[in-house]
């Protein structure tokens, strides 16, 4: 199952263009958890 999520993600993240993967470069910084990550990527995907 973890293996399917990290998956989803990594597809997620690979479809950002170059401008949004510096803005989650930065918010990395502000995440304490993987659910901080996918909450964000959901936002992006629902924008």
């Amino acid at each position: 199952m973890m293996r399917n999520a990290c998956g989803g993600l990594r597809l997620s993240i690979s479809t950002l263009t170059l401008e949004r993967l510096e803005v989650l470069g930065l918010a990395l910084l502000d995440f304490s958890s993987m659910a901080d990550l996918t909450t964000w990527l959901e936002q992006e995907e629902a924008s």
